[in-house]
């Protein structure tokens, strides 16, 4: 799987989060960066994260992602693709 790939589920998954279609997350994109993504939605979203992708992020991750590209680099050492 691409990091394109894992972008455009993160971008559906913090969508429907914050009810949202036209959601477009870059490896950039930081929390501040969108408007709605507060410390409830965050939560919200990893665990949505950690379900698609049958994984599991440890605290300290969590804390610790400052990007999205942080969670995507993340994933891609979870998963063997």
């Amino acid at each position: 799987m691409t990091d394109k790939d894992i972008l455009e589920t993160l971008s559906r998954i913090l969508g429907i989060l914050l009810g949202t279609e036209s959601m477009a997350l870059t490896l950039q994109t930081r929390r501040a960066d969108v408007p709605g993504w507060d410390s409830f939605s965050y939560v919200s979203f990893i665990v949505g994260v950690e379900s698609e992708f049958r994984i599991t992020f440890r605290v300290a991750d969590v804390e610790s992602f400052e990007t999205v590209g942080d969670i995507v680099q993340e994933i891609q050492s979870a998963k063997s693709w």
